[in-house]
């Protein structure tokens, strides 16, 4: 493109001083931005460091300039998909504010690279500016924004009217729409595998599945699903529900519906969560396990000689533990083990953390400071409300799950579509304080339960070597929650046979993996650890890194190599159970029940 010969110039000594002064505003807007969110008031940062971005920035600020003043600008390609549309390249004032923007975000998190602190103290500053990066891109603001322009005017000003009552109604809900909630009911369109409740107390309900197939396994699989958000998530859709998976593979799912606390349950503890809730849910599950084992042939000599024997809880059903329903759940195992009963023959760990020695980027929510706050505010009885849940996890991903949404409603006025996954995100779930505050400081802030022996849940120290079940270990490697390292250093503190597959995507997209949609990989040795083993009877090599280097990738869905080794340990096949529960659990309500249907 040709300069613009009417275009204004600058003397090059006015360009001088304006990029000196740049420089200088950058380490005020760094300190700007930790001080927005809550970090260190001060910081030490390598000079030298400081020097070549701000040199380099200075650069790349008078290329930019000039560019803009000779009409180049246009031709500025702005990869971020935040600017990725025609309206942003049509206008050479919004290219330039465009690439201005990133090289400013680009230098500020440069600028974090250059502080002089341990690691922790790093992270939380990078989380800090991150955010205020993000909160300041022109996109989000309207007079910076061509495309919510051309909108207003193509609408004539229609788009406003609805942004600002989208705002308002947003305002009165008191939380930010990422979907449009009208079109999703849990029970008509979410979560509809068929089944029944055939138990409650005031802290879980125990839903009976349906059987799909004419036979089923001996040992029926129970399932724990997280306490921070509803378990629909494993059972969102039939096409892609976990749930529906393994009742076509022949397994008897039952699954625990955490109640949804309220101001009565404020009170609750991690050591209530053990006790009246998993260990619960498996006395119940072993005891409808046992009394769906077919009934023996009458037997030939005289009854007198028959031993009267009931049969045996030990090993009667298999358990699967999502995220911190795979925290509670290796809680429960070593509390059992301890006690010295072995109702679970086999665990499955989805996401899940025993051993918090890295936490990835939760990490900056917790520190001595935030925990010792917790504990004096709600830590003696109170609750932690499921919207700042909300808030605090879609801070982890700020420009998807909520600068998007900001633009999309407010500045274009837009409907966001119905979306299943945002709606179970959505759906928030309240925690009682004295649970979270143990929770915080045993896991995240001290890492206590990975320390044999350290701490005592339900009257029994906790030991997770004196696991020695069967167990298999998933993680995800683009996970922010649980970074897959801590899931692997997690299995290595079982004490028995684990198996350790890595999937690729995230958190729930990693696990929401059905093998019918043919996406996405998955890592697993083949033998398991190839002969190798480490203390403690564990079928793993001794790192992660040791592990990723003999996994061999195999396309698709991880979930048929679980549950091939799920049916391994799930015994032999029998009549599909023609009725819900047993003679000692009958029917309360259908499936997914009233626990999992009240709203935060």
């Amino acid at each position: 493109m040709a300069a613009n010969p009417s275009a204004p110039t600058r003397p090059p000594e006015q360009l001088g001083q304006q990029t000196a002064a740049f420089g200088e505003g950058l380490q005020q807007a760094f300190v700007a931005a930790l001080k927005t969110d809550g970090a260190a008031q001060a910081v030490n940062v390598d000079p030298a460091r400081v020097t070549a971005i701000q040199t380099r920035l200075a650069k790349e600020y008078v290329e930019l300039w000039t560019g803009l003043l000779n009409g180049s600008v246009q031709s500025l390609e702005v990869k971020d998909r935040r600017f990725a549309s025609e309206s942003w390249r049509e206008n050479r004032f919004s290219t330039y504010t465009a690439a201005l923007y990133l090289l400013n975000a680009r230098a500020l998190l440069e600028l974090v690279e250059a502080v002089q602190a341990d690691a922790k103290t790093k992270q939380k500053i990078r989380f800090a500016v991150q955010q205020w990066v993000d909160a300041a891109a022109p996109s989000n603001i309207w007079a910076l924004n061509p495309e919510a322009m051309q909108t207003a005017m193509k609408t004539q000003g229609e788009s406003l009217r609805r942004g600002m009552n989208n705002l308002l109604a947003d305002l009165r809900r008191g939380k930010l729409t990422q979907t449009d909630e009208s079109e999703f009911e849990v029970g008509r369109n979410v979560a509809t595998s068929e089944g029944a409740v055939v138990f409650e107390n005031p802290w879980f309900q125990l839903v009976d599945y349906k059987p799909v197939v004419p036979q089923v396994h001996a040992r029926p699989l129970l399932v724990v699903p997280p306490c921070i958000n509803k378990f629909y998530i494993l059972d969102l859709q039939p096409t892609n529900s976990l749930v529906r998976y393994a009742l076509e593979q022949g397994q008897r799912v039952l699954l625990m519906s955490w109640r949804n606390p309220d101001a009565t349950c404020a009170h609750w503890t991690w050591d209530d969560y053990i006790e009246h809730g998993v260990l619960r849910a498996i006395d119940v599950a072993s005891d409808i396990a046992i009394a769906s084992q077919p009934k023996p042939k009458k037997p030939a000599q005289p009854e007198a000689q028959v031993s009267g024997q009931a049969p045996s809880r030990d090993g009667a059903i298999n358990a699967l533990g999502f995220c911190v329903g795979g925290t509670l759940l290796g809680t429960a195992l070593a509390v059992l083990a301890k006690r010295g009963n072995e109702p679970v023959h086999s665990a499955t760990f989805l996401t899940t953390l025993l051993d918090f020695s890295d936490t990835g980027i939760l990490d900056v929510f917790v520190d001595e400071a935030q925990v010792q706050m917790r504990e004096a505010t709600i830590g003696k009885g109170g609750l932690l409300t499921g919207a700042e849940l909300a808030t605090a996890f879609s801070s982890l991903r700020p420009n998807d799950l909520t600068w998007n949404y900001v633009v999309g409603n407010y500045l274009k006025g837009e409907t966001p579509p119905p979306f299943d996954l945002l709606y179970w995100n959505a759906d928030s779930t309240n925690l009682p304080g004295p649970m979270l505050a143990w929770y915080l400081r045993n896991t995240y802030l001290e890492n206590n339960l990975a320390v044999a022996d350290a701490v005592a849940v339900a009257g029994k120290p906790v030991n997770f070597r004196r696991i020695t079940v069967p167990a298999y270990v998933y993680a995800s490697r683009e996970d922010h929650i649980v970074p897959w390292h801590s899931a692997y250093a997690s299995a290595l503190l079982l004490g028995g046979p684990t198996r350790f597959v890595l999937g690729a995507s995230g958190h729930i997209a990693g696990v929401i993996n059905p093998p019918s949609k043919g996406k996405r990989s998955h890592w697993r040795l083949d033998p398991i650890a190839r002969g190798r083993r480490v203390a403690g009877g564990a079928s793993l090599p001794a790192s992660a890194d040791a592990w990723i280097e003999s996994a061999s990738e195999h396309s698709g869905s991880w979930w048929p190599d679980w549950a091939a080794w799920l049916a391994g340990q799930s015994g032999p096949m029998q009549p599909a159970p023609k009725a819900y529960g047993s003679s000692g659990y009958k029917p309360i309500e259908p499936a997914p029940g009233r626990y999992v249907k009240v709203r935060a």
